[in-house]
């Protein structure tokens, strides 16, 4: 077959069941030696474990696409940044043995954010991700490689990472399905941190059901992650076709406005509608919520994501990891390697970070943060006493121009509005696509479910798409 590289993960699985495992390979690497010089989806193209490791594994032989923040051991990982460069991981990441155990293929590293700081895939070492849908447009952030790469069928999915909306909001962009899990649900032991109390990894894939599959792989306890949550993981695939009938979708009121869109495209906000209609005619019912503190998800974030951030990143200091300046004495190490390895957006949120913790700010500005986050979590709560989803657009805007807000920091981060407030919760969240800007650009659907009940967005996004098909379209390359 000359079209390997169009098939989902569900139709590959069942392509490497016939033997045709290495073909999925070639194919997907042949795909991207002619697309990725113009995308950029991808750093590198390793492919690190042997096909056919679990012959009868799940995914046996199957490529999966990893963002360059999950550690897979003998192979470089450098969060896109200039400071890990030459940093090889003596070790996978727990979502990466999970993947070998079943016998998927660990196949290309793809393009970040560096650090995962952005919402736009400009800030990496390597040079911005770009578009399939435009070339000249941002693929979103910070997942945009991994996005990208399956967007442009180079990759039949991929791993991604979600701080504040990260993996949803790249899906969004690019026409596809990103799924953040519950915090706790996977374990985040070998992805290199963020924002700790925030991170999850999480499936960019074509349809619901492929990340249905790939959560089965991924979601469970693991004892090396204290985070991480010991609860039962029931088969995500099994219920997707159920009927959605009865379930209850809130519309919070702070996201759709009476008297204006609250930010939104216009077509955003007339495909966010029509999505609505569908789903009130698949049997669900239209609830308009309230969560009073949500206006303030984004200053909370940027509080208290950059205080983690600068933390973590104490780490990298030119010694233990990583580039190293010539310097003549320890100090001069530390000044050197992290004014020469972190970029713009870096040193940014690590400077803002560590003002925030400072003895004269701690509780001006992370402690009321943390307060406010709390109360955020609550109106979660109380909303799902009365709703089964909570439904909003992903993105207030389709894919903008390269550049467009690089200068603007504020506008770039007002592009997490509405994917944000799910990691502040903890709770699950998933972008599914809802239609076409009139430049024929992807629009997102995000539903946001209970603590550990992804199923439930699963299956409703699931009937939504199998309703639309919008997942069927393909961009020009």
């Amino acid at each position: 077959m000359s079209d390997l590289h169009l098939l989902t993960l569900k139709e590959a699985i069942e392509q490497a069941k016939k033997g045709g495992a290495a073909d999925l390979v070639t194919a997907l690497k042949n795909r991207a030696q002619k697309l990725n010089p113009s995308v950029n989806a991808f750093i590198g193209l390793e492919n690190t474990s042997p096909i056919g490791a679990a012959a009868s594994g799940a995914l046996a032989g199957v490529p999966i696409a990893v963002k360059d923040n999950i550690c897979v051991e003998g192979q470089e990982t450098t969060c896109a940044s200039k400071i890990l460069k030459g940093h090889v991981p003596p070790y996978d990441a727990h979502v990466i043995q999970k993947l070998k155990n079943v016998g998927a293929s660990i196949y290309g590293r793809c393009n970040m954010d560096e650090f995962a700081f952005g919402s736009s895939c400009e800030t990496s070492t390597y040079g911005p991700s770009k578009n399939p849908w435009n070339l000249n447009c941002v693929p979103g952030g910070s997942s945009g490689g991994s996005a990208a790469a399956v967007a442009a069928d180079m990759a039949y999915a991929a791993l991604g990472s979600d701080t504040g909306g990260s993996i949803r909001q790249p899906a969004a962009l690019c026409g596809l399905v990103g799924l953040k899990p519950t915090y706790g649900r996977v374990s985040r032991n070998g992805l290199i941190a963020f924002g700790s109390s925030f991170d999850q990894i999480g499936p960019i894939t074509k349809t619901v059901e492929d990340s249905a599959i790939l959560l089965n792989v991924l979601a469970g306890h693991d004892a090396m992650d204290s985070t991480s949550a010991n609860v039962p993981v029931p088969d995500y695939t099994k219920n997707l076709n159920a009927s959605i009938k009865g379930l209850k979708i809130g519309l919070p009121k702070e996201f759709f406005p009476k008297d204006s869109a609250g930010g939104m495209d216009k077509d955003v906000e007339k495909s966010v509608r029509e999505a609505v209609e569908v789903l009130k005619g698949l049997g669900a019912e239209i609830k308009e919520i309230s969560l009073p503190h949500v206006q303030y998800s984004v200053e909370v974030y940027y509080i208290v994501a950059v205080a983690e951030a600068s933390s973590n990143l104490g780490r990298f200091d030119g010694v233990r990891y990583g580039a190293r300046a010539a310097a003549k004495d320890l100090n001069e190490v530390y000044f050197a390697s992290r004014s020469a390895g972190f970029g713009q957006e870096a040193k940014r949120r690590i400077l803002l970070g560590t003002f925030v913790l400072s003895a004269g700010y701690y509780e001006a500005y992370y402690l009321k943060g943390q307060k406010v986050r709390t109360l955020i979590r609550n109106d979660f709560d109380n909303a799902f006493k009365e709703v089964d989803v909570i439904l909003s657009p992903t993105s207030p805007c389709a894919a903008f121009k390269i550049g467009e807000k690089s200068s603007d920091p504020l506008a770039m981060y007002l592009s997490d509005i509405y994917t944000i407030p799910a990691n502040l919760a903890g709770i699950p969240a998933l972008s599914v696509p809802c239609g076409f800007t009139a430049a024929g650009l992807p629009i997102g659907l995000q539903l946001m479910g209970r603590a550990f009940e992804e199923e439930t967005i699963l299956r409703m996004a699931h009937q939504y798409e199998q309703k639309t098909l919008f997942f069927k379209q393909k961009p020009k390359l």
